[in-house]
């Protein structure tokens, strides 16, 4: 007897102390012992599961028991029932207890070996029974499942009898090889072949004749016509069978595969498409596989294809079955990033990236992920665009340089316009006082000496634009000669003198001790040196300190300027050399000039093969110019120089007016010239400067400079505006500048008129006659 496992036992007693043998024999047999007390708790249990035994108990009540054993046989048909406790003389029959339902009996008391037999019998039974339905429902769901494929799948089932030479076909191996139906049985192979393409036919007889003597497995591919006429692939497969004598019968298969075939030949061509697309396309593109550390992150990738192109774009070879970072260790942590967030949520991205570590190329690049979520796997389209990223570099600093040399243009020729008129305004007004005072011979005298040195900053200003542009044009003549340095030296401080002491600053000049031979051209190189000493002595809070000195290095002389004037911010330092180009700090300090005073001396020395370089501490920390210079044999260069001129004079009585310039022969000429109109003059020569005067004189009309280093003439006219008791003050703009924009911006200030300089008399006489009426809307 076999071994039960945990078979399910349903125990009916309604006996106060059930017979301890069954609990017993059901533990012993392994099996689950479900007890019930009457005949409907048993029931219920019979309806929730099925059991594989059910024992019915005998307590004296006959019709009690054969009621239950009906009831449970009903519900339970399959399961075997034994009635238990039978007493040796019933009331009733062995066989009406058989007849109700019951497979056996047992006497009581009952036997513990007997029950064990019987209970072990019925349930061996039972299982068996069980399995062999299992197993008949299994073998028919296959069979319906086998015969649903054959029907679906064009699967043609044939023999052939080797021997007699026999086909033998159903009717779908009939239909597919296109056999009349009344032939399909007994048919020689010849004719089943018959239907075979002709390109076909003689290797799908080989392969036959081979699988007949090798006795391997047959399986050919080929073409048939139906009897419609038209192509079908077929899949032939089989196997001989035989006995000793060799192999008689062949069972086969035909599997019609035409479907496939074309699908086939469309995924062929699709890849021969795909093939020729790939590797045509100039744009570099490869297939990557993200790899992942412990943590999920993707720390490198994996090249699986890439097309011709890749190499010329990415610089590599090779690549394919080979990481990234074995490639390229040093390659940046960003670019798997990226490709890991494609991969994780299939978005593609368009982007334009940078790798320092394959050859510093920049890259346009397209990704997205291959196959469905989960997959780590991306194509990278991507282009080199180094080439492309370096012109547009050249070209934004082409447009940044245009940009700034249009600015510095603009400036450079607003700034000459202001320094033209600067010195064309005493000019002007020198010669009106002239015809005014012609019987005054001091005066005259006086105002030729004005006019004399504004023309020569006329001419300086000419000579100097007029160098700026032979140097451009390589023009410049030099008449190179043998010459002492120590002579240039003193011909410069002669020059500059007049500056220098106009401004109170102390000179201390270094000659060397010994000859320092030049070959040079002796105006260009004193001019060089006149020029530093002079921007020395502009750019010195007055009563500073200048230091001249001269030695020798080697082969060189080297001339330093040096002064503790406002200094120069160390990135400006570059910049003071530029064309037409002044440090903010500076024109704010020594408004005035051109910006090609330091320029013309690189230029100048270059010519000479010499050099120059500039140094400082910062702001107001002064500044070294020094010159690099060869001895003996340089060649030459040519100069231009600057100039200036102070000299003031005391304002003549008159009409209450009040003339502010910094450019004192300017304010000299213009007091002198309204004091012939009758009116009582002072003269300011800074922004300070009048401010203090105002609150003492009360000046009726202010003609007001606008470019004044430390205050300008904007900020007086504000700081007027803003004290009650300058309230019936009336300002006029004197300015070099007369762009519509300026005389906007001096309305806005708080002016009443805008004269641009130099001012003719009728201009003034003008601006006064209209400024004698009441205050009114600005009259510009």
């Amino acid at each position: 007897m076999s071994t039960l496992g945990h078979g399910r036992i349903l125990f009916l007693c309604d006996r106060a102390a059930p017979d301890p043998a069954v609990g017993a024999v059901a533990a012993e047999l392994g099996c689950e012992l479900v007890r019930a007390h009457s005949l409907d708790a048993a029931l219920r249990h019979a309806e929730a599961s099925p059991f594989a035994l059910v024992l019915a108990g005998y307590s004296g009540d006959a019709a009690a028991m054969f009621r239950s054993v009906r009831a449970l046989r009903a519900c339970l048909p399959q399961t075997p029932l034994i009635v238990h406790g039978i007493p040796r003389d019933p009331p009733f029959t062995l066989e009406s207890v058989y007849e109700a339902g019951a497979l056996a009996l047992l006497h009581d008391p009952v036997s513990a070996p007997i029950l064990k037999s019987k209970a072990g019998f019925f349930l061996d039974s039972y299982h068996n029974a069980a399995a062999r339905r299992r197993t008949a429902v299994a073998l028919e769901e296959t069979r319906a499942r086998l015969e649903a494929t054959i029907a679906n799948a064009d699967v043609a089932l044939w023999t052939w009898d080797v021997r007699h030479d026999r086909v033998g076909a159903d009717a779908r191996m009939a239909e597919l090889f296109g056999l009349d139906p009344a032939r399909r049985e007994g048919a020689p192979l010849a004719l089943v072949f018959a239907a075979v393409h002709p390109s076909d036919r003689t290797s799908a007889q080989a392969l036959l004749q081979r699988a007949l003597e090798s006795g391997a497995p047959y399986e050919a591919t080929f073409r048939v016509r139906r009897a419609g006429g038209d192509w079908r692939w077929v899949l032939a497969r089989g196997r001989f069978e035989g006995a000793a004598g060799g192999p008689s019968r062949l069972n086969a298969v035909a599997i019609d595969v035409t479907l496939r075939k074309q699908a086939e030949e469309r995924l062929q061509a699709s890849e021969e498409r795909y093939r020729t697309l790939f590797d045509s396309l100039d744009t570099g593109v490869c297939v990557i596989e993200m790899l992942y550390d412990a943590g999920g992150r993707p720390y490198d990738y994996r090249f699986l294809e890439t097309n011709p192109a890749f190499g010329l774009h990415s610089g590599l070879s090779d690549v394919v079955g080979k990481t990234m970072l074995a490639l390229n260790p040093q390659h940046e942590a960003h670019w798997f990033e990226t490709y890991g967030r494609v991969a994780a949520s299939g978005e593609p991205v368009r982007f334009v990236d940078h790798a320092a570590g394959l050859d510093d190329r920049w890259f346009d690049v397209y990704a997205t992920r291959v196959g469905a979520a989960g997959s780590h796997k991306v194509v990278v389209l991507f282009t080199d665009i180094s080439a492309r990223r370096r012109n547009e570099e050249q070209l934004r600093r082409l447009a940044d340089d245009l940009a700034e040399q249009d600015r510095l243009k603009t400036e450079f020729l607003a700034t000459l316009a202001h320094e033209l008129r600067n010195p064309l305004a005493p000019i002007r007004s020198g010669l009106q006082l002239m015809r005014r005072t012609q019987s005054d011979p001091a005066t005259l005298a006086r105002v030729q000496d004005i006019m004399d040195r504004q023309l020569d900053q006329l001419v300086h200003l000419v000579d100097d634009l007029l160098d700026v542009a032979r140097i451009t044009r390589g023009q410049v003549e030099l008449k190179p000669g043998p010459v002492d340095l120590g002579e240039l030296l003193q011909a410069a401080v002669e020059t500059s003198m007049p500056l220098i002491e106009a401004a109170r600053h102390r000179l201390d000049v270094r000659l060397p001790g010994e000859a320092l031979p030049l070959f040079a051209d002796r105006t260009r190189i004193t001019q060089v040196v006149s020029n530093l000493l002079n921007n020395a002595a502009k750019y010195t809070p007055r009563g500073g300190s200048i230091v001249l000195s001269a030695e020798r290095d080697g082969d060189q002389a080297v001339i330093a300027v040096a002064d503790d004037g406002i200094g120069i911010p160390a990135e400006s330092l570059d910049d003071v050399f530029k064309m037409f180009t002044q440090v903010p700090e500076h024109a704010r300090q020594a408004p005035g000039g051109l910006g090609i005073g330091l320029s013309l001396v690189r230029s100048l020395l270059q010519l000479h093969g010499g050099s120059i370089s500039a140094a400082s501490g910062g702001h107001n920390a002064g500044s070294v110019f020094t010159v690099r210079l060869p001895l003996a044999g340089a060649p030459g260069v040519a100069a231009a120089g600057l100039a200036g001129a102070t000299g003031p004079a005391p304002p003549s009585p008159g009409r209450r007016l009040l003339v502010v310039d910094d450019n004192r022969d300017a304010a000299e000429t213009l007091s002198a010239l309204l004091a012939t109109m009758g009116h009582e003059v002072a003269v300011a020569n800074d922004g300070v400067q009048a401010l203090r005067m105002m609150a003492g004189l009360r000046p009726q009309v202010v003609f007001l400079d606008i470019g004044m280093p430390g205050m300008s003439g904007y900020e007086v006219a504000r700081a007027v505006r803003e004290d009650p008791a300058l309230d019936g003050v009336r300002l006029v703009a004197l300015t070099g500048w007369g762009g519509e924009a300026d005389r906007t911006r001096t309305g806005e200030a708080g002016f009443d008129r805008h004269l641009t300089k130099p001012a003719t008399l009728d201009a003034l006489s003008a601006a006064l006659a209209a400024l004698a009426a009441p205050p009114s809307p600005v009259q510009r």
